[in-house]
């Protein structure tokens, strides 16, 4: 199978093997039986934050189908939940919606999966998971050990973490802890979807009508995953926000997005330093079947018939046309496989 078939890109070759356990137990003896073989190997959940070679994967993709959610002891105000590693993270939104649970509500519409959280610490609309996450449990590859981890121990920041920088493995489950009081939301913490609410920073409100409201801004951007939709044939955010010196981001034009982070460090808006770099949506390279969403020029999407190569071409394009315009080099958010990290 290609795995094309398998990313929300829809590119790249075939792998060598695909093995897809579906239970906890079955994950981690498939885990033991490919890391004792020493052939290469890759993990793959919802395949919405990678890029794929035309060439596939000379290797074993082990794609992790495991499910479930269950209710651990909790204080009084708060829900525990630990959640296999395959639980599809929107799902798992709207299961806790559902329960009048606050803490990932602002999050809805994220593709993947649960387990591929933790990697890059995923967030939206002014929420982390890190503000969420109480441990994870996790598959050593080294030691082919099953430890859990605290949140504390991952190195979680803005979309990093000590697996997104070498500690290699699998994670098997992740623990949330939630807030129950009544079904209302964390304090809002974006300006973006308090103004789209009619609500005002640090409101809370029903977790319901923080998800609906999220889910119809990132509608609007492509960013909800829809076979009727072109648009959403992406990987969704491309490349991160930067973050700069503050020195370094006054010296932008005025009209430039930017969040102040840490004492004298800025994040920048990449979707701004785009645009003003002279690529607007609907850009394409001549002849490629890769372009820039029409509705959000963060994101790359296939076009139809794409291929991986389509795609890389067109973010180094992006990066050089930043670079040249603001000495920013631009990261890209979903990993390559099979082909040259490039910038």
């Amino acid at each position: 199978m290609d795995l094309s078939e398998l990313t929300t890109l829809r590119v790249g070759g075939a792998a060598r093997e695909l093995l897809s356990p579906s239970s906890r137990d079955d994950l981690v003896r498939t885990a033991h039986q490919v890391w004792g073989s020493g052939e290469d190997w890759m993990a793959l959940g919802g395949g919405s934050n990678v890029v794929v070679g035309d060439d596939g994967f000379d290797g074993t993709v082990i794609r992790v189908l495991t499910r479930g959610i269950e209710h651990l002891p909790a204080s009084a105000g708060m829900a525990r939940l630990r959640v296999q590693a395959g639980e599809p993270w929107d799902e798992l939104v709207a299961y806790t919606v559902s329960c009048g649970l606050a803490g990932i509500e602002a999050m809805a519409g994220i593709p993947g999966s649960s387990g591929a959280g933790p990697i890059q610490n995923i967030g939206a609309y002014g929420q982390e998971l890190s503000d969420s996450l109480a441990s994870v449990e996790f598959l050593d590859y080294l030691t082919g050990e099953v430890e859990t981890m605290p949140a504390d121990r991952l190195g979680l920041g803005y979309r990093s973490s000590i697996f997104k920088e070498g500690r290699r493995g699998l994670v098997l489950s992740i623990d949330l802890e939630l807030t129950d009081q009544g079904g209302l939301s964390r304090p809002i913490a974006s300006q973006q979807l308090a103004t789209a609410i009619g609500a005002a920073l640090d409101d809370r409100i029903p977790v319901r009508t923080i998800r609906d409201a999220v889910l119809a801004l990132r509608r609007v951007k492509g960013m909800v995953l829809d076979p009727a939709d072109p648009d959403t044939t992406s990987a969704g955010s491309f490349f991160t926000n930067p973050i700069v010196a503050a020195s370094f981001a006054r010296e932008l034009p005025q009209d430039a997005a930017q969040w102040p982070m840490e004492p004298d460090r800025v994040k920048l808006s990449a979707a701004w330093l785009i645009e003003r770099a002279g690529i607007g949506r609907g850009f394409s390279l001549p002849g490629s079947r890769a372009g820039i969403s029409s509705k959000h020029t963060l994101a790359i999407v296939n076009t139809g018939g794409s291929s991986a190569a389509d795609i890389v071409e067109l973010a180094r394009f992006v990066q050089e046309r930043v670079r040249n315009e603001f000495g920013i080099a631009l990261q890209p958010e979903p990993g390559y496989v099979g082909m040259p990290e490039g910038d």
